[in-house]
């Protein structure tokens, strides 16, 4: 194996474990869109998704890949599926010390559906283990990713649907009333998509231009 392919595997790698642009789990992998499509229709409703899922996502990863080393392997899946929904109990628990039930009555379903969230689960079908090192840094940056993008969606879903952030109005009307509805919101996250997948094609081809030149 020669020079180049080595760094052509290393930018590989690199871009692989980038979970915030290069590889960020809604745009690459189409993860978590329920409730960025439905719930998070503004920046309020974004601020109670993020801390739910900084506190489901790596703590699931990181019991489940705990409890995955005394348990047959190939329960892997169901290990997932109830630790998330024992970790969901004690979330829900500092949720509710943190906001009102109107509060949290504005997200719906997609709270506790994050317990079945592809965000939260899809770890289990890799075929081996992970470390619980690996669970945690991973999970991390995987929470990252996705509230990035959580807020970005919401931020212009409240601009464009309401003429506000934060729920501070900044224009006296609205733009794309469409924007605060489901359907608006598959829209505009679509082209979101398409636009920083364009990007990340751009990136990587310069990535890329820049390894064979090195080599």
């Amino acid at each position: 194996m020669n020079e180049e392919q080595l760094k052509a595997m290393e930018l590989a790698r690199r871009i692989k474990k980038d979970r915030v642009f290069l590889n960020n789990p809604v745009v690459m992998q189409g993860l978590g869109l329920a409730p960025l499509v439905v719930a998070a229709v503004n920046l309020q409703n974004a601020v109670m998704l993020a801390v739910a899922v900084l506190l489901i996502l790596t703590p699931t990863r990181v019991l489940a890949a705990f409890l995955t080393r005394f348990s047959l392997f190939r329960f892997r899946g169901l290990t997932y599926a109830l630790s998330a929904c024992v970790v969901y109990i004690g979330a829900l628990f500092v949720l509710r010390s943190l906001y009102t039930p109107a509060q949290l009555g504005l997200l719906g379903l997609y709270l506790p559906l994050l317990c079945a969230d592809p965000i939260v689960l899809k770890r289990y079908e890799r075929p081996q283990r992970e470390r619980v090192k690996t669970a945690l840094k991973k999970g991390l940056i995987t929470s990252a990713g996705y509230i990035l993008m959580l807020f970005l969606t919401a931020a212009i879903r409240e601009f464009l649907g309401a003429g506000s952030l934060f729920g501070h109005a900044v224009m006296s009307y609205s733009l794309l009333p469409l924007a605060a509805l489901p359907m608006g919101g598959f829209i505009l996250l679509a082209l979101l998509i398409a636009g920083w997948r364009g990007a990340v094609s751009i990136v990587k081809r310069q990535m890329a231009l820049g390894v064979k030149q090195q080599a």
